[in-house]
C-alpha cells in the first residue's frame, strides 16, 4: 500500500502521521507527506519523501502569518485562521497535490482535517481518502451556542470547493469511509453516538529527535516537578501569564520545581533554586519525569501529559483550545485558568488542587487508560489497512 499524507505547516498536525508512517513503514508499506516544504523539512524524519505543495512566495512565508495571528483571539482569530491561512493554504496546496499525486501514485490519502486540498484531490481522482483527526473541537458541536459563527464557516468552505469545481453538499473536513480520531470517548466526553467510521486511536506518538543539551541532572530529586509550556505558536503572546505562572511557583518553591519551557529574555531573570528554565525541552522523553503540567490547551501537548498520567493546569488561547479545556476540566483531570488576565492566585490555587486533590490524578490515569486500550499508531494503521 501507498500512503499520501496531505498536512498543514503545525507539528502539532505532522507528527501524529510521522507516528503512523512509522507503523505503516515497519509493515512494509510506502508512505510519503504532502505540504509546505519550508515548514514540513524541519518536521518529518530526515528521510522522508516529501512532496512540496502551499509554500508561501513573497510575503514573508508562514513566520509572518504567524505574527499577524499571534495576539488575535476569539471570533477575530476564527476568522483569521480560515480567511487567511486554511482557505488561502487550500488553494495554494491544490497544485501540488495534484503534483504529488501524479508522481507518487498513492493508494490512499490521509487528509488533516485543515489540508482541505488533500480530501478534494482525493475526491477528484477516485482515490479512498481518510481523515486525519489531530484535534477533537469539530466533534463537539463547537458552534451549538453560535450559529452564525458555525454558518460562516460553513459558507468559507462552500466557497471554496465552488471555486475548486468541486461537487456542493459535502464537507472536505470528514471523509466517509475512515476518519482517524487521535483522543478517546473519555476525553472528548461524546454523549452522541458516532459513526462507526470514527476510529477513536488515542494520540499516536513516534520518535521525535533528541535533545543532549538538556541539563537532566538538574532535575530535583526530591520535589515534585511540574512543566509550565505555551508551545512553539503561542509562547510568544506569552509574557504577562509566565510571569504570573513564576510569582504562583514562588510559593511552590519548597516542594515544587518548575520546568519552563520559553525564551529567556521573554520570561526574564529566575530563581534557579527552584525554576529550570530552557528556551526548548525534550517534552517526550521528560513527560515521565514530571508530576504535572501547566499548558494552553494545545491539543497534543494536553495528550501527551494525559498519556503519562499526568494532571493540567490549562490556560487556553485561541482556536480549539478552550473546547480542549473544558474537555479536560469536564473529565476531571485539570484545571482550566485564564490567558487573558492571568491571576499568580488563581494559578497557585489550581496547581495545588492538580499537585495534591488525588481526584485530579485518578481522572488523568482513567485517561492514560482509555489511550493505551486505543491502540495508537498501531490501531491506525490496522484501520488504514483494512480500508483497500
Amino acid at each position: 500500500m501507498k500512503v499520501l499524507f496531505v498536512v498543514p505547516p503545525l507539528a502539532g498536525h505532522v507528527n501524529p502521521t510521522v507516528a503512523v508512517a512509522a507503523e505503516l513503514t515497519a509493515r512494509g508499506h510506502q508512505v510519503a507527506w504532502t505540504g509546505p516544504a519550508e515548514v514540513l523539512s524541519g518536521l518529518l524524519p530526515a528521510r522522508a519523501t516529501l512532496l512540496p505543495s502551499g509554500d508561501r512566495t513573497g510575503s514573508g512565508g508562514y513566520g509572518a502569518l504567524h505574527g499577524r495571528w499571534r495576539d488575535l483571539r476569539g471570533v477575530a482569530a476564527l476568522r483569521f485562521l480560515w480567511e487567511e491561512a486554511l482557505i488561502p493554504l487550500a488553494h495554494g496546496m491544490m497544485p501540488g497535490v495534484e503534483a504529488a499525486v501524479d508522481a507518487y501514485g498513492p493508494d490512499v490519502l490521509v487528509a488533516d482535517q485543515q489540508a482541505l486540498a488533500g480530501a478534494v484531490v482525493a475526491r477528484r481522482r477516485g482515490l479512498p481518502w481518510v481523515t486525519s483527526a489531530t484535534t477533537t473541537a469539530e466533534f463537539t458541536r463547537p458552534f451549538a451556542g453560535f450559529p452564525k459563527v458555525g454558518r460562516w464557516v460553513a459558507d468559507e468552505i462552500a466557497g471554496f470547493l465552488a471555486a475548486c469545481g468541486a461537487p456542493a453538499g459535502w464537507d472536505p473536513r470528514f471523509s466517509d469511509r475512515l476518519v482517524l480520531v487521535f483522543s478517546t470517548p473519555e476525553l472528548l466526553g461524546a454523549d452522541e453516538a458516532v459513526p462507526d467510521h470514527h476510529a477513536f486511536v488515542g494520540p499516536a506518538f513516534g520518535s521525535r529527535p533528541g535533545d543532549a543539551s538538556f541539563p537532566w541532572r538538574r532535575l530535583d530529586p526530591v520535589r515534585r516537578r511540574v512543566l509550565v509550556s505555551l508551545g512553539t505558536l503561542n509562547r510568544e503572546a506569552g509574557g504577562r501569564f509566565y510571569a504570573a505562572a513564576l510569582r504562583a511557583a514562588e510559593r511552590l518553591a519548597d516542594h515544587a520545581q518548575f520546568i519552563v519551557a520559553a525564551p529567556a529574555d521573554l520570561v526574564g531573570r529566575v530563581r534557579e533554586d527552584h525554576v529550570l528554565l530552557q528556551e526548548y525541552v525534550p517534552q517526550l522523553p521528560l513527560l515521565p519525569h514530571l508530576d504535572a503540567v501547566v499548558c494552553h490547551g494545545g491539543h497534543n501537548t494536553v495528550c501527551e501529559a494525559l498519556a503519562h498520567g499526568l494532571p493540567l493546569v490549562v490556560a487556553p488561547v485561541r482556536d480549539d483550545q478552550p473546547i480542549v479545556a473544558q474537555q479536560v476540566a469536564a473529565a476531571g483531570a485539570g484545571i482550566r485558568v485564564r490567558f487573558g488576565r492571568p491571576n499568580a492566585e488563581e494559578i497557585h490555587t489550581a496547581l495545588n488542587a492538580v499537585l495534591d486533590d488525588p481526584d485530579h490524578h485518578r481522572a488523568a490515569r482513567r485517561i492514560q487508560a482509555s489511550f493505551a486500550a486505543a491502540g495508537g499508531a498501531a490501531a491506525a494503521a490496522d484501520r488504514l489497512e483494512k480500508l483497500l
